[in-house]
């Protein structure tokens, strides 16, 4: 979630085939020479053959969004995790418990490959393995506090995203008033909620970031790890009406409350938080713009439709806040 305040230049020009294997090489392991470019845009992520040894996933970290620190962090948490036995696909070490890796001029981390597809939350068995999951996940995030990681705020996730888009141009002139509006008064009202950062948590925790295979989930990417709500990793798992996310959140809790205890006034936060996700994309995508790999990935982005619809979107979060909370029984 956090960003540089500066459009992004182009990081991986020089993460060429050779150079990637020879930085992996370099790590400890031998690649066979077959490589698989994985979907990613933050960072770059392949599936990499490793000679007499099961392939692995190698992930090279985008230049200068995080430091040592904080990386060195994410991966204590998910080997933290790992350790209790929660299902969280942890970075592999070498053979002196190094994680983290410096390679011509990228910072490289290796995980072993993890199968699975997005589980299916229209059945309650799985949202219930998923909820126990997380509550275990969040159980043991209470235990101490990250020191270099960020906490999730308003100010970041909302004020400083909504000051990049229109500070580097790219809300189209005659959508300007309607963005500066639309995010003043939203923010306005966002400022005043308190969001809980005692807790580490996933910070991410979208169905494209859980693999299903054999009716259990494994959780990966721990990028966007951070202090922050717990609702944070349970409301993206919610879909629907009203009236049957108030359902599928009763039985995401159920399951929850087993290991770990939810406050419920956190159901508050939901569409605040939503509201802060929708504002942050935006501008993630345009602090990535001058990444070769967006421009054909996201052609739709930086048009006057889509600042638009965005406009719209907020609009409807600013009536959203004033829904009533989700109902659980």
């Amino acid at each position: 979630m956090p960003d540089s305040t500066t459009i992004d230049e182009t990081p991986f020009s020089n993460l060429t085939p050779d150079n990637l294997l020879d930085a992996i090489e370099q790590c400890g392991w031998i690649p066979d020479g077959t490589l698989v470019a994985l979907n990613s845009y933050e960072n770059r992520v392949y599936q990499v053959g490793i000679e007499d040894e099961l392939p692995v996933v190698v992930k090279f970290y985008r230049p200068a969004r995080w430091s040592n620190e904080q990386i060195q962090e994410e991966h204590d948490f998910v080997q933290e995790l790992k350790d209790l036995d929660l299902p969280c696909v942890a970075p592999l070490k070498s053979a002196d418990g190094q994680s983290l890796f410096h390679e011509n001029n990228f910072r490289i981390a290796l995980f072993p490959r993890q199968g699975g597809y997005p589980p299916d939350i229209e059945n309650p068995d799985n949202l219930q393995v998923l909820a126990r999951c997380i509550a275990r996940i969040h159980a043991a995030g209470a235990h101490k506090k990250f020191e270099h990681r960020i906490n999730l705020s308003t100010e970041r996730m909302g004020e400083e995203c909504a000051a990049f888009v229109l500070e580097n141009d790219f809300v189209p002139t005659e959508l300007v008033p309607a963005y500066e509006t639309t995010t003043r008064d939203l923010l306005n009202r966002l400022a005043s909620i308190k969001i809980p950062t005692n807790t580490r948590i996933h910070g991410d925790c979208h169905l494209g970031n859980v693999l299903w295979r054999n009716d259990a989930a494994h959780f990966v990417d721990f990028d966007d790890a951070l202090m922050g709500p717990c609702i944070q990793d349970l409301w993206m798992l919610l879909s629907g009406s009203h009236s049957e996310r108030s359902r599928q959140m009763s039985e995401l809790l159920e399951a929850y409350s087993e290991f770990h205890d939810f406050n419920l006034s956190e159901l508050n936060l939901i569409e605040p938080l939503r509201s802060l996700r929708i504002i942050h994309h935006a501008a993630w995508l345009a602090r990535r713009w001058n990444d070769p790999a967006f421009p054909l990935a996201f052609p739709w982005f930086n048009t006057v439709r889509f600042w638009s619809d965005h406009i719209l979107e907020l609009r409807e979060q600013m009536a959203a806040l004033d829904e009533p909370t989700l109902t659980v029984y």
